[in-house]
């Protein structure tokens, strides 16, 4: 372009306000250093709104609460370390995390119909699973209904080996499927008749095998915690036929009660018999031994009076006893005495005034 020309556009530049030419432009730029940074604050929230929507639509991030563990699977394959509960980051597309639920589950096998409270639908959270009750062959081939329920839990430690041998559906296979064959075959060894008298033995082995059965799964990936046994339903008439027994044993029971009520009565009373006997005779055996005492008594005495008499003796007490009768002879002279031929005793008087016999026996002892 000619210079002419160059110099005819430098002159027609409008001029700023703070002066005309680069002069003006160069001051006016120096005297505003901030006119660049509502730019770069609306890039910074551009790139902050960027992040935010992907983190909603790609979500690479999982929260494991806890009771659970988090399985992370990268490109297909599972990491054999359990993720712990808090907040775990993973790859979108590449990677994933699988909470899996690590708290004490119950599965229950029952034809009672009802609904669970929901206090108790909140503590299970989720791990109470309902089944028909399970329908064996006892013995003989009669069907029988079982009602139980069984509480087990997945082992953290080994989760992630477990699902991926096992999947999602690792109960029905590992607890379902073992408690239905153990069932069969305890309750296929007893009769139907047999089963309610049998309860507690047969609940005892239904425990003990399947914890064994359990227990002897490569790895131990699930823990059994109880198996309780709650109902046995036994086929129609078994069950008429064992209540009619019952009824009969009732009655026998009964019976034999009061029998040995009646036993224990008789007794008593024989007890009493024998005690009021024995008694009697006692007092019987006491009175005749006073008896034989006294009379042995008395012999003695008077054998010991006979040894000691003489005639110089006698002869003394028939004086003593005529001094006697001269003493009633002074106060009743009207008295008539007799005396035994030969001085013996006794000797009688009689007052003649009033006729009156009155004997005095006089023992010459």
């Amino acid at each position: 372009m000619p210079a002419d020309m160059n110099d005819y556009f430098k002159k027609k530049k409008p001029t700023t306000p703070f002066g005309g030419g680069d002069d003006g432009i160069k001051k006016s730029n120096d005297s505003m250093p901030f006119n660049k940074a509502p730019k770069n604050i609306f890039g910074v929230f551009v790139i902050i709104g960027i992040i935010a929507i992907a983190l909603v639509i790609f979500k690479p991030f999982e929260i494991i609460n806890s009771g659970e563990v988090g399985i992370k699977v990268r490109t297909g394959k599972f990491d054999p370390k359990p993720l712990e509960p808090g907040l775990h980051f993973y790859i979108p597309i590449l990677e994933k995390i699988i909470p899996v639920n690590t708290r004490v589950k119950m599965i229950t096998y029952s034809n009672r119909h009802h609904q669970v409270a929901p206090e108790v639908s909140a503590r299970y959270e989720g791990g109470l699973k309902r089944n028909p009750a399970i329908r064996v062959m006892d013995s003989r081939g009669l069907y029988v209904d079982i009602d139980l329920a069984v509480q087990y839990h997945l082992r953290p430690e080994s989760a992630p080996q477990t699902i991926a041998k096992w999947g999602m559906a690792w109960e029905d296979k590992i607890i379902n499927t073992k408690v239905r064959e153990i069932v069969r075959d305890v309750i296929g060894k007893y009769p139907a008749e047999l089963l309610p008298q049998k309860r507690q033995e047969i609940a005892k082995e239904i425990q003990e095998q399947l914890r064994k059965k359990v227990e002897s799964i490569p790895g131990e990936p699930v823990v059994l915690d109880s198996v309780e046994l709650r109902n046995i339903q036994l086929p129609p008439k078994i069950q008429e036929k064992i209540e009619e027994l019952q009824a009969e044993k009732q009655n026998v029971m009964i019976a034999e009660q009061q029998k040995e009520r009646a036993k224990r009565e008789a007794e008593r009373k024989a007890e009493i018999a024998r005690g009021e006997a024995e008694k009697k005779r006692i007092e019987a055996q006491g009175l005749a031994d006073k008896i034989m005492i006294e009379a042995k008594a008395k012999a003695k005495a008077n054998e010991l009076i006979g040894n000691s008499l003489s005639d110089k003796l006698l002869r003394l007490k028939q004086i003593e006893t005529q001094k006697e009768f001269n003493k009633a002879l002074k106060t009743n002279q009207n008295a008539q005495i007799f005396l035994t031929p030969g001085g013996a005793v006794p000797n009688i008087w009689i007052d003649s005034k009033s006729k009156k016999v009155q004997a005095s026996v006089e023992n010459a002892n």
